[in-house]
């Protein structure tokens, strides 16, 4: 697999001198496709790169765990009755007798 190096200059403030510069290596095929889709979109590579990193960086942030997902529900439709986590195979017994009967 063929690597090329290219430098990715990330421009936090629109000022050259506080560019930050960083180098990766990409496989070829990668590279010609950048540069192909930056030749389409009439953008820069660099500008193509900085922006997929954005949305990875907020399809990151975005990820919430299930009980983050559902913390505010919990408690918000209460029955009223404690013992309910506890007594959940007792109340099932009795809606399957009543169903048979």
């Amino acid at each position: 697999m063929t690597f090329l190096c290219y430098r990715i200059i990330f421009c936090n403030t629109g000022v050259f001198m506080n560019d930050q510069i960083t180098t990766t290596r990409l496989p070829a095929d990668t590279r010609n496709k950048l540069f192909a889709l930056s030749r389409i979109k009439g953008k820069t590579m660099s500008d193509i790169i900085k922006e997929a990193l954005e949305g990875y960086y907020e399809r990151e942030e975005n990820k919430i765990d299930s009980f983050t997902l559902g913390e505010s529900f919990y408690g918000k439709y209460g029955s009223g009755e404690k013992d309910r986590a506890t007594t959940y195979k007792e109340r099932i017994k009795v809606k399957l007798s009543g169903r048979k009967a």
